[in-house]
This record gives structure tokens, C-alpha cells and sequence, in this order.
């Protein structure tokens, strides 16, 4: 019996700087193994802007498909930056199909396409659900990564809409969203009990209602800081994040005493044991300045680690949250007061969507089951792509 030819898959994203989030190329590995050979590329260095912090590569022991790193240029600059000659050479080895888990309006996009031989099939990945007209050179980017793609991925239901909309149906496309490692955020009891004394509360003590994330307008801090002041139930608050609104938020914690915490300077890594230290975690995410939640990791972060969750309805987040947590009209201040309030009031309604979330986690966003939905969508366009260049050649 001859045993079939494994296939290689090279994927390219500078989010495999970081350790956890490789956690895809690792599920690929794992799922193809006897079926497919993974490696992934990452930058040496990431330098990002903001409320981005400079990030080193760093492997990690019992890695489960080989990775590269890769000398990038200009990593502050998102949509600038590029890969050294290291991608370059190894783009011209053998592989049956390339992934860029970069936007295709990016100057990495492009030149990954561009660096990927004509005969190999290449796929993007996009979360863009706002739809833009982008200037030169970006628009450039676009147009190219789109005609030399043999498919492309969406981070969810709204990305797929808008670049539908905008003519991307013209190749093979799928929706699969960001994954979380649910083995790290899980339900951690004692963890979040030693954070919470870590931050001065005694315990029992009033819930625990939970923000993480950037800290900017976007983000809806204006009006959960509004919704907390007016709630007539007892609550501790726990703001998790950095960003430019820090400075208000500080001050706002300050009116509150001991019953307000702001925690900046919190590594990926350190993300589980403060969401375990919540009750509810809220994401009032708003709709504003050409800008939509594309999806909101803290919200499967959160399903993952336990946690009830009470969401505007921005952006990707109803179908991210579905019916696993409580989804409130974005504007509507009064609603977010009294479905905060009876959240705090109701031990057994956080229980009911403890439970929930954890469920809608293992089985929807659990990185194993996206690491199979990805290699799925591959060998489906390998065997259209093969029969594509079959039928040209009997035609020829």
C-alpha cells in the first residue's frame, strides 16, 4: 500500500510573535498530522505603536510544527511593515499552499502574495467589517492580494458582508473567527481568589463587574462608568487594559475608593487569572468613527475562563455572544442599567451563563476545532484548485 503524500503548509502571520496566539499553527500541525506538514513564520521583533507593547519572539518548549523567525521592518507601523529576505527564500521551497493571516490591504499581505510562486494556491485572512475605499498604496495591496488569492477567510459574519459587498465573492471564501487556548482561560477559582487579594478586597464582597481591553472611547468605558455610578445594587469594578482614557478612568476609580480598581501592564499570558477574579465581564463596545468590534476576544476569553458576559450589540459581537451570554442595544443606557442590575442580583443567572459560555467555547471557538475548520477549507480548495488545472490542461 502507498501512503499518500503529506502536504506542506507554510503560514505567515506576525501575530505568531506571541506564543500563545501560534496556538493555530500548532492546531494544523496537530489536526493534519500523516496529512500535513505546518510551519509558520514570525516576526524576530514587533515593535507595534500605542497601546501595543514591543514583543520579542520567544519559542516555546514542545512546539507541534516548526517555526521561523523572520527579521520585519517598520513593526510600528501595522499596515507598513515587511518581512526580510528570510521569507523570501522560503517561500521559493515546496509547498502546496500558502496562508497569510495578514489584511490584504497591508504591505505584508501583499508582498507575501507577490513572494508566493503562481503555481501555489495562496489564502488571506480578513477581519475588516467596515467597508473603506483605501488610498494608494493600499488599495493596491488589496486589488492584488484579491486576484492572486485562491480563497479567502473572514473573521466573521459582518466581514463577510462588507467584502462581499465590495466584490471579494469572486473566490472561495469561509468564515473562521479568532480562536481561544481554553486549556490556559479556563474556570480558575483560586487564581481569581488570590487576584482579587492581590488587589486589597476582602472577601465575600459585592460581585464583580469586569472590563478588559483597550482603554478608548470606542470601547463604551463612558457609559459603563455612567451605568455603574447609577446602580443601585452593590459592585466592585475591575478595568483591565491600557490605553489613552487611563487618565479618566483613574480618576473615576478614585471617586469610588476601595470598591474601584484600574489594572494596567497585564501580559496575554496574566489575562485568565484577573478574568477569574470577575463575576461579569461587560463589553459595551460602541459604534463610532468608522469603527465596528470585529469580533472581541475578550468575550471568548471571558466563555473560555467561565465568566458571564453582558455585551452591547456593536459590531460582530450578537454573533459572537448568541445565547450564551446577554446582548443590550448599544445606546440604550437604561437597559444597560437594569440588565446589570439584575445581574449582580442573580448568582443564579451567572451560574446559568458560566455554564453557557464554557460550552459555546469549547465547541465553537476552542483553537483545536479552528486549527480543523482551517485545513478543512484548505483541502477543499486544493482539490477545486487541482481539478481547475486538470480541466485547462485536458482543454489545452
Amino acid at each position: 500500500m502507498v501512503q499518500a503524500l503529506r502536504r506542506r503548509l507554510l503560514s505567515v502571520g506576525h501575530s505568531y510573535v506571541v506564543g500563545l496566539n501560534r496556538r493555530l499553527a500548532h492546531e494544523m500541525a496537530r489536526a493534519g498530522q500523516g496529512r500535513w506538514e505546518v510551519t509558520a513564520v514570525a516576526p524576530k521583533r514587533f515593535l507595534g505603536r500605542n497601546d501595543l507593547r514591543s514583543v520579542r519572539f520567544e519559542p516555546l518548549p514542545g512546539e507541534a510544527c516548526p517555526v521561523v523567525p523572520a527579521r520585519a521592518y517598520l513593526t510600528r507601523y501595522p499596515h507598513l511593515f515587511f518581512y526580510g529576505r528570510r521569507l523570501r527564500a522560503l517561500l521559493r521551497e515546496p509547498w502546496d499552499l500558502v496562508h497569510c493571516w495578514q489584511e490584504p490591504y497591508t504591505l505584508s499581505g501583499g508582498q507575501v502574495a507577490w513572494l508566493t510562486p503562481p503555481h501555489v494556491p495562496f489564502v488571506f485572512w480578513t477581519a475588516q467589517n467596515v467597508a473603506k475605499d483605501y488610498p494608494p498604496p493600499f488599495c493596491w495591496f488589496e486589488e492584488y492580494c484579491l486576484d492572486r488569492c485562491s480563497g479567502w477567510l473572514s473573521c466573521g459574519r459582518t466581514t463577510e458582508e462588507v467584502q462581499l459587498a465590495r466584490g471579494y465573492g469572486t473566490r472561495p471564501h469561509q468564515i473562521i473567527p479568532l480562536g481561544v487556548a481554553t486549556d490556559h482561560f479556563r474556570p480558575d477559582p483560586a487564581a481569581g481568589a488570590s487576584t482579587r487579594r492581590g488587589l486589597g478586597w476582602a472577601e465575600p464582597g459585592p460581585p464583580i463587574v469586569g472590563f478588559l481591553g483597550r482603554f478608548q472611547p470606542e470601547k463604551g468605558l463612558a457609559l459603563l462608568m455612567r451605568t455603574l455610578d447609577k446602580l443601585r445594587s452593590p459592585w466592585r469594578a475591575l478595568l483591565v487594559g491600557e490605553g489613552p482614557l487611563e487618565g479618566t478612568l483613574r480618576a473615576w476609580a478614585n471617586r469610588h475608593g476601595q470598591r474601584a480598581r484600574v489594572v494596567t501592564g497585564v501580559t496575554h499570558d496574566e489575562v485568565p487569572r484577573y478574568l477569574n477574579a470577575m463575576d461579569v465581564l461587560c463589553a459595551p463596545s460602541q459604534t463610532a468613527g468608522g469603527r465596528r468590534e470585529q469580533q472581541g476576544r475578550m468575550l471568548i476569553e471571558a466563555f473560555a475562563c467561565g465568566l458571564p458576559v453582558v455585551s452591547s450589540d456593536a459590531g460582530e459581537i450578537p454573533y459572537v455572544v448568541a445565547e450564551a451570554g446577554v446582548v443590550v442595544p448599544e445606546k440604550e443606557e437604561r437597559a444597560w442599567e437594569t440588565t446589570l442590575s439584575r445581574m449582580l442580583e442573580s448568582p443564579k443567572l451567572r451560574r446559568e451563563l458560566s455554564a453557557c459560555g464554557r460550552t459555546r467555547a469549547m465547541e465553537v471557538y476552542a483553537w483545536p476545532v479552528i486549527g480543523r475548520k482551517y485545513l478543512t477549507f484548505f483541502e477543499e480548495l486544493l482539490e477545486r484548485y487541482t481539478g481547475e488545472r486538470h480541466g485547462a490542461a485536458r482543454v489545452g
